[in-house]
């Protein structure tokens, strides 16, 4: 069972981290094994009583990239590791770091090393920035493994952006759409049912039925108000839920044409990843296991069988494309690869190629999406506008 712990370090300053063990005295033990004061120990995820238990937990995410920047520019300067790690930790304002790098110069002062010290903070340092370390550590060449980490984060952030952006002025239009309708139906409308009273049954009954939602929304327009925020609360906590997750997820994986699209996008993280593995100097086999958490359940399972058959002396260009990991154009650039020994790079050129290729479906999607909104939006106000001003047409007519 995981386990929150918040402690003191040796300089006083406090420190978040979270353990596996398997009961509170175990966790508390653990961290003081490490030469931590424990201050607290609870499970991960538990919260106090109130509306504590209710209000999201605010999360201090230690700035890896940033970290790695910082400790790069240090170490290119000429700097020793020991003294980079104490210079970042002086700068640092916020506790939960400060504490988290002091601890890594007490492991690097007993003479661990750097890969071993932020083995200890997995929080903190996944697995793959682990791996990076420790073969730069076996080669000596630790600036070089940091600029290819930073390289590698900074290009999933650009595919990441592109998709965030794109998606900005739909969710704008629909938000501005809602807002309109909502004015309409809660103020513009009721205003006309009082002119229109008189008129009784005359009017179409599009219109009486416009009238009486118009009518519905300004009575109740606070419980409606109250009502739609509970929803979205009660829609947010189920989409919060990891299995509401994986069920959404399989079914866009279902959808013809989305879940190629998705993909696409898995396996060009997937050579990107696998490609900075290599060229720090992980062997296949194992990059392949330690990246398999990056990908869709089925997907992984692939990647399984397609290391298995790596190690029984398949190629593995052909023991990917066996088990449904690449493209055709990946499939023919790992060939290349495998001729010329360049595996590593070849894989980032596949992952370019990809991006590339999803680049461009979000740029036509949103291109095709944006109108289509854009033409419901303006239907729904316009029919709002048209039902409301109907009975007028028609009592103009009459009258001529």
């Amino acid at each position: 069972m995981r386990y929150a712990v918040k402690a003191l370090d040796a300089a006083g300053a406090i420190t978040s981290l979270e353990v596996d063990a398997a009961g509170l005295r175990e966790a508390d033990r653990y961290a003081r094994d490490r030469g931590l004061l424990p201050l607290s120990v609870r499970r991960a995820g538990a919260s106090g009583v109130g509306l504590g238990r209710w209000l999201p937990k605010r999360r201090h995410r230690f700035l890896l990239v940033q970290f790695s920047q910082e400790l790069l520019a240090l170490l290119d300067s000429g700097i020793s590791l020991v003294e980079a790690i104490e210079t970042l930790a002086e700068k640092e304002s916020r506790p939960e770091a400060r504490g988290l790098l002091l601890d890594l110069r007490r492991l690097l002062g007993e003479g661990k090393a750097l890969s071993s010290a932020l083995d200890q903070h997995p929080v903190a340092f996944p697995p793959l920035y682990v791996a990076a370390v420790r073969a730069a550590e076996r080669s000596g060449a630790l600036p070089e493994a940091l600029t290819r980490y930073v390289a590698y984060q900074n290009q999933l952030d650009v595919v990441r952006k592109k998709v965030v952006a794109a998606l900005i002025y739909p969710v704008l239009l629909l938000v501005v759409g809602t807002l309109v309708t909502l004015f309409l139906l809660g103020y513009v409308v009721p205003r006309f049912a009082f002119i229109y009273d008189e008129m009784g049954n005359d009017l179409p009954w599009l219109s009486r039925a416009l009238l009486v939602l118009g009518r519905a929304v300004g009575e109740w327009g606070g419980w409606i108000a109250v009502g739609a925020a509970a929803s979205c609360a009660a829609i947010a906590w189920v989409l919060a839920r990891a299995q509401t997750r994986r069920a959404l997820e399989l079914l866009l994986w279902r959808m013809p044409g989305v879940g190629e699209r998705l993909r696409i996008y898995q396996l060009a993280r997937f050579y990107r990843t696998v490609s900075m593995l290599l060229r720090g100097g992980t062997p296949a086999v194992r990059a392949f296991d330690m990246v398999g958490g990056l990908l869709q359940p089925s997907l992984r399972a692939a990647l399984s069988g397609a290391a298995l058959r790596i190690r029984e002396g398949q190629p593995m260009s052909a023991a990917l494309a066996e088990h449904g990991l690449t493209s055709p154009v990946a499939l023919r650039m790992l060939r290349v690869g495998e001729r010329t020994g360049r595996m590593g790079d070849m894989m980032e050129r596949i992952a370019v190629f990809h991006d590339d290729e999803m680049a461009r479906f979000v740029e036509w999607f949103t291109r095709l999406f944006e109108p289509l909104l854009m033409t419901v939006v303006g239907l729904v106000i316009g029919l709002i506008v048209v039902l409301m001003y109907l009975p007028i047409f028609e009592l103009a007519g009459s009258v001529q």
